[in-house]
């Protein structure tokens, strides 16, 4: 039995190599080349190194020079005109002439930083360009590899998804933007803020990293055009003198040729300023005094201080600081504004539950006085900085390192509040600090990270 099986099992194997195939496979191995993963990650980085190197800061920075070029030539020109004019006897004024010169002065540190910032870029521009031609036929090479065509039909779906998004968009009608109200505003309603264009590190960069500054809106004579700068110059929470700049080119170029006027010889002590949101108003700066759940007015003429005391139950000492999504703002409990109107100062109590708080800031017969007060419904910590423009409270929040955006209003003459906003504008750096509206210019000024930067306000 086991022997006919086995002679049987031969048979079939041998029927079945004599038999020939029904079909014929036939493989053909072509040698590719390796995909050279060397080569895209030295395109990456290369690309990188591209988006390092070509900044906002570098156009911004010029566009900040040449706007004070722009300002201090009339003043030059007006400055000599007058100069000319004066009648004493033939001979010119000693102390204009000292005017003068350390005008010409200023302008010609401003024209070298100007030719060396533009030296500088030109040769980044032509860097750059270079640097993207080897991108691009780098790229175009990598392109080969791509067999299976992704990229190319990656391509055609982005255009044909954008021009399906213009038909729909050419057919049905857009939703006008939601605006804030404007209350009695004279220069119209507040639509939107644009630039940065102004963004200096000043006179000692990267060596104080909370700080303030602007320009007073009612300021004294022959001091229009004056600057003020407040850095947080001991642990980032205190300040103890206010530093003055006669123009923007003084600022930018860093020349102070008033200098400090001193608060208090030593610091923190009694009267110094605590927190950077600070303004100065009427040739006196207003700050949260330190140690206190009240405001500070220190007269820069008579070197004077006066107090407002806020409310009882006022947070302050960091109880309730403005806060982004990693971290809150040291010593922000309370921040003060200046507008059209004058000062105000935005706070939170504990009876409000850590909502925000409005309150003038008023000379009274006995010293300053709390004016009138709103109550609003928007949560403090939920904020990154707020500032005033023609009697509206305006809040903003962090949305990117970015990007930031005012979400909220508060119209004083109406007393509505908006959740809406939605104004966004561009961040140099990812923490703004300080921000405060001039309306002698129309301009927000914020404090970023030793920078201060300002952006224009745009009115319908």
């Amino acid at each position: 039995m086991k022997l006919s099986l086995l002679l049987s099992l031969c048979a079939l194997f041998t029927l079945t190599l004599q038999t020939p195939t029904a079909e014929k496979c036939d493989c053909e191995l072509s040698n590719t080349k390796p995909f050279p993963h060397d080569q895209l990650n030295s395109t990456q980085s290369k690309v990188a190194d591209c988006n390092n190197n070509v900044t906002p800061q570098k156009t911004v920075e010029l566009e900040s020079l040449l706007l004070g070029l722009e300002r201090r030539l009339p003043q030059l020109v007006a400055d000599i005109s007058e100069l000319e004019q004066d009648d004493d006897g033939g001979m010119y004024g000693v102390l204009a002439l000292h005017v003068i010169e350390n005008e010409l002065t200023e302008l010609r540190l401003l024209i070298d930083r100007l030719n060396s910032t533009m030296v500088t870029n030109r040769q980044l521009s032509n860097d750059t360009i270079q640097q993207i031609s080897t991108i691009k036929a780098e790229l175009q090479e990598l392109e080969t590899y791509d067999t299976l065509q992704v990229i190319k039909r990656d391509q055609t779906n982005k255009r044909l998804k954008r021009d399906l998004d213009q038909c729909m968009n050419g057919h049905q009608p857009t939703a006008p933007p939601t605006l804030p109200p404007h209350g009695l505003c004279p220069h119209g309603r507040f639509v939107n803020v644009t630039g940065p264009r102004i963004n200096t590190a000043g006179e000692y960069p990267g060596s104080f990293k909370y700080g303030a500054w602007g320009r007073d809106p009612k300021p004294l004579e022959g001091r229009e055009s004056w600057y003020w700068y407040v850095p947080m110059s001991a642990s980032n929470k205190y300040a103890h003198y206010v530093r003055l700049y006669s123009s923007l080119s003084s600022l930018v170029v860093g020349v102070s040729v008033p200098g400090n006027v001193m608060i208090h010889a030593s610091n923190p002590t009694t009267n110094t300023v605590q927190g950077p949101n600070v303004v100065l108003y009427g040739g006196a700066l207003y700050y949260n005094c330190y140690n206190q759940d009240s405001v500070c007015r220190f007269n820069l003429t008579s070197k004077t201080v006066t107090t407002l005391q806020l409310p009882k139950g006022t947070r302050y000492n960091s109880k309730s600081n403005f806060c982004q999504v990693d971290e809150c703002y040291l010593f922000t409990d309370l921040d003060l504004a200046t507008d059209e109107s004058g000062v105000w100062v935005i706070y939170t109590s504990n009876q409000d539950y850590g909502n925000l708080v409005l309150s003038r800031v008023e000379e009274g017969p006995d010293g300053l006085q709390l004016g009138q007060t709103w109550h609003t419904s928007v949560y403090k910590q939920a904020v990154t900085n707020t500032f005033m423009a023609c009697g509206v409270l305006y809040a903003t929040r962090f949305v990117s390192k970015d990007t930031e955006e005012i979400f909220y209003s508060y119209d004083t003459a109406t007393g509505q509040e908006k959740f809406n906003v939605g104004i966004y504008f561009p961040k140099m750096f990812t923490n703004m600090y300080y921000l405060n509206y001039s309306p002698l210019d129309q301009m927000l000024h914020t404090y970023c990270e030793s920078n201060m930067v300002s952006y224009k306000v745009v009115f319908e």
